[in-house]
């Protein structure tokens, strides 16, 4: 198998070439007669460009050749997209415009929409690193079931956006492709492990991408870098193929999920109608049809406001932006809880890390996994300094007990959400936190209004739902002093997915508009 790798800092020639390859004759570009360049649409909603491809506004290829040379553009500087394959991509285009022109009928509900991965998804034919060094050279020979879902609606993929190593880490460096930025602060992380597609969608290098999540690794970049994303139910969007786990392996996290991230909440609509569904193996018995939102109007919803919490405390933009939210619903005429909880945090995130460590071992080496045994014999099993260890090593019936509390937690926010129809919390306790790439893990920490606090409080709030397979949108709802973005959390009830889009899409509504990043507007 040829290994196809245009790299990101590599493609001046993407521009020249474009120039010289004709739009399809058979396609009208929009502004111009057919074979003109139309209108630029790599900034547009995926709506409106789905919308133009399937009038024939505009071709596929001409489409994508808008991509490429946005990418070519303005890619070096962010480092988001690490791997292009701009020869598969056009040849995907022109068959999508060939069938369009052939049948009059779209491929799918994707139909020739250039997008971009996280490097994480195995893409057949297309090098898959999850940014690990040990996956250099590593060219899948099969989609991952999502990717394979994505191409089986008409999407054209482009080439693979950037993750910490084996999407370890709350920023997205590794030794492969180094460092991607945030779009609105070089100095700023851009989150992770999903930083790469985040910054990617926030830039226009892409209008949609798929995330993963497993302690906020889709949610924490959206809301950095200022974009929709959304964390589906558990069970929802099959994870065969998603790395970590290697390469290979059947088997993922009782914890992951993969949803989509988009630069408007209308846009992940369109994403989690090609995503939902189950896995090849169990499609032939069944199929997913999530319901439909549990309102029509927003003065119907019941929402709860969680504004901040002794746990994690959020710092004053965020508690302001949150009283501004619970305003906002209120004058719409919706009914507000900001007293009920439906869990204590600080239990559910302890929880939460006991099943994540213990999820995670299931790729260590024996000879690893060996010297986890032998660490944790060595520190009391109360001794909160022994949580990782004593979670990554538990016995079997140690983990049943565990899930049972696991279940148990379930309920209560059932209860809850017989009650309520959403949550809103909190997605961090800050906007996007200064960088620290080059230093290490234990020495990071961030800044909540002045004071030092542990690195990974950073996800505390997003990993409310995490353990307990809740559906939760983080959506970008206002800006800091120095125009960086700041979110807000929607979570909902198990299997309302469409109940968190819906809600997520009547606040953007009467929020302020998102922005641009400055540098990424052309």
């Amino acid at each position: 198998m040829i290994l196809r790798r245009t790299l990101l800092l590599a493609s001046t020639a993407i521009a020249a070439a474009a120039a010289m390859i004709p739009t399809p004759a058979n396609a009208r570009s929009r502004g111009g007669p057919a074979g003109s360049p139309g209108k630029a649409l790599h900034l547009a909603t995926a709506g409106e460009q789905l919308a133009a491809l399937r009038h024939g506004d505009i071709s596929s290829r001409d489409l994508l050749e808008q991509y490429l040379r946005h990418i070519d553009k303005t890619n070096p500087a962010l480092n988001a997209v690490v791997t292009l394959d701009a020869e598969a991509a056009r040849a995907a285009a022109d068959a999508a415009d060939r069938h369009l022109a052939d049948t009059g009928k779209p491929l799918g509900a994707l139909h020739g929409l250039p997008i971009t991965l996280k490097d994480a998804l195995e893409t057949k034919g297309m090098r898959t690193t999850c940014g690990s060094p040990d996956l250099t050279d590593h060219v899948p020979d099969q989609d991952a079931d999502t990717v394979a879902r994505l191409r089986a609606a008409g999407a054209v993929i482009v080439g693979k956006t950037n993750v910490p190593t084996m999407c370890q880490d709350l920023q997205t460096s590794n030794p492969l492709f180094g460092k991607t930025k945030n779009p609105y602060d070089d100095t700023r992380t851009a989150g992770g492990s999903s930083g790469g597609p985040a910054a990617a969608v926030a830039a226009g290098l892409t209008s949609l991408e798929v995330g993963s999540d497993l302690a906020g690794s889709l949610r924490l970049p959206a809301a950095y870098c200022g974009v929709y994303a959304l964390r589906t139910s558990f069970g929802v969007v099959p994870t065969r193929g998603h790395i970590p786990r290697p390469p290979g392996w059947l088997t993922s996290s009782d914890m992951l999920t993969l949803g989509p991230i988009a630069r408007t909440a209308e846009d992940l609509e369109v994403l989690l109608d090609v995503l939902a569904a189950p896995p090849p193996a169990d499609a032939a018995a069944w199929r997913i049809d999530l319901p439909a939102p549990r309102h029509s109007h927003l003065a119907d919803y019941r929402v709860g406001i969680w504004r901040d919490d002794p746990y994690c405390h959020v710092d004053r933009d965020t508690r302001e932006l949150l009283d501004t939210v619970a305003q906002l619903v209120r004058s719409a005429g919706a009914t507000i809880d900001d007293t009920t909880r439906p869990v204590e945090l600080a239990d559910s995130d302890k929880l939460f890390q006991r099943l994540m460590y213990a999820t995670t071992s299931a790729t260590a080496t024996d000879a690893g996994f060996a010297d986890d045994i032998a660490a944790a014999a060595g520190i009391p099993a109360d001794d909160p300094s022994g949580l990782y260890l004593h979670s990554r090593t538990m016995r079997h019936r140690d983990w049943l007990l565990a899930h049972e509390e696991r279940e148990k937690l379930r309920n209560h926010w059932a209860d809850y959400f017989a009650t309520h129809d959403v949550l809103i919390t909190p997605a961090t306790p800050t906007a996007a936190v200064d960088d620290q790439a080059s230093t290490p893990v234990p020495q990071r920490y961030i800044t909540v209004d002045g004071d030092k606090r542990p690195y990974f409080d950073q996800t505390a709030w997003l990993n409310m739902a995490g353990h307990v397979k809740l559906p939760a949108a983080v959506i970008p709802a206002g800006t800091t002093a120095d125009g960086l973005p700041l979110a807000i959390q929607i979570i909902g009830p198990y299997l309302a997915d469409r109940t968190v889009v819906d809600m997520a899409k009547r606040l953007a509504r009467r929020l302020p508009r998102r922005v641009q990043p400055p540098a990424f507007t052309a």
